[in-house]
């Protein structure tokens, strides 16, 4: 970024934001009304929407909550499996099967503990009978149990036809992420059940995991499938600096440790990913850090001009952040504000948005459009 283009940024941020905390944002959709759903979520982390039109929401702690048609939260949900809520760890994810009207099944990512405080990315299913989860399974449990507080990644996205993408940080291990021998710094792909895909790049690979489709990642927390394409795109956080977004292609190596368009938390450089063809470089890449989390490809008609783009949600951001894709290609185009740590972003089913905020009294906020100038 040249020197003279950061004053107008921070101008055009700064305004935003202020314009976001008066409940209004003007983008290229036209002004935009920013409404408080609810509050007093103690760090949510995922919602999705119920066939009836109530949300269902996590709170890393360890809640799902109920949102109901009158906009009151329920009392916890019960049925949920054993987790730990530890550091960035928790109760993460939620998404319903797509077949969801026949099956009744409710998928959840979380913090799966074992002996002395060792932990590991996990996620399953169970079925949602009367407001409650019924024979919860865990369908995959992360192959590498440790402690330590940070990349849990967890986000969950169906393709549609079977099968569904898990991400998972690397646990702020670093070199793991370049070994196939488990699973940090990588998206599996799974069938619905759990079971592995036969042409799974390294389903045939001595000394591979076979649920790896891609590797090399940091800590993917955002993870959304382009419907016009079928193809799975990714955010990943770097360090300082060098957030991604990543097309992902099954058998690639994403680079992680070795190259990033971040710097070490010490100030060293590391390599960019162009010293090193051999890695998948990314689409668009954030200096500074947006810290993405959350995303969606918008494909309503509420807020024409997005149609197509993909929203990813930023916690440093405060805001949305809109990316038109085209091919292999990204970009940015603009950002929407918030004023507050955008942890996940959904698409309603009559094309609003809703959006959650990471904190220990987080919201949500329902995104629409002005109208009768109100």
């Amino acid at each position: 970024m040249h020197i003279l283009r950061v004053l107008p940024l921070f101008l055009c941020l700064l305004s935003g934001t202020l314009l976001a905390q008066k409940g209004q944002a003007l983008t290229e959709a036209g002004a935009i009304k920013i409404v408080p759903i609810v509050d007093g979520l103690e760090h949510p982390w995922g919602m999705a929407f119920l066939p009836d039109g109530r949300m269902l929401i996590t709170e890393r702690p360890g809640r799902l909550r109920i949102l109901e048609a009158d906009s009151t939260l329920s009392e916890p949900v019960a049925g949920l499996p054993e987790l730990l809520a530890y550091g960035q760890g928790g109760l993460l994810d939620v998404a319903l099967d797509p077949d969801f009207a026949d099956n009744q099944y409710v998928y959840l990512s979380f913090s799966d503990p074992g002996q002395d405080s060792m932990v590991s990315s996990a996620f399953g299913r169970g079925r949602w009978v009367d407001d409650h989860i019924e024979d919860f399974e865990t369908l995959f449990v992360q192959d590498y149990k440790m402690k330590g507080p940070n990349h849990f990644g967890g986000r969950m996205e169906f393709t549609g036809d079977g099968m569904v993408y898990f991400t998972m940080g690397e646990r702020f291990q670093f070199e793991p992420a370049q070994d196939l021998s488990n699973h940090l710094g990588t998206v599996v792909r799974l069938n619905n059940d759990g079971t592995v895909p036969q042409d799974n790049p390294f389903a045939d690979e001595d000394g591979a995991l076979p649920e790896i489709y891609s590797y090399g990642h940091r800590n993917i927390q955002a993870a959304a499938i382009d419907p016009a394409t079928g193809q799975l795109w990714v955010t990943e956080m770097g360090p300082m600096g060098g957030d991604e977004l990543n097309q992902v292609h099954a058998g690639e190596n994403y680079g992680w440790p070795v190259v990033s368009w971040g710097k070490n938390y010490d100030d060293t450089n590391i390599p960019d990913p162009t010293t090193r063809p051999e890695f998948a470089d990314a689409a668009l890449y954030w200096s500074p850090t947006i810290s993405p989390s959350g995303m969606v490809f918008y494909t309503g008609d509420v807020f024409a001009a997005w149609r197509g783009n993909a929203l990813i949600g930023g916690l440093t951001a405060g805001g949305l952040v809109r990316v038109a894709v085209n091919g292999d290609e990204a970009e940015e185009l603009e950002r929407i504000p918030i004023g507050a740590r955008v942890r996940d972003v959904v698409q309603a089913p009559d094309g609003t948005l809703y959006v959650l905020t990471d904190a220990d009294n987080g919201q949500l906020f329902h995104l629409r459009p002005f109208m009768d100038g109100k």
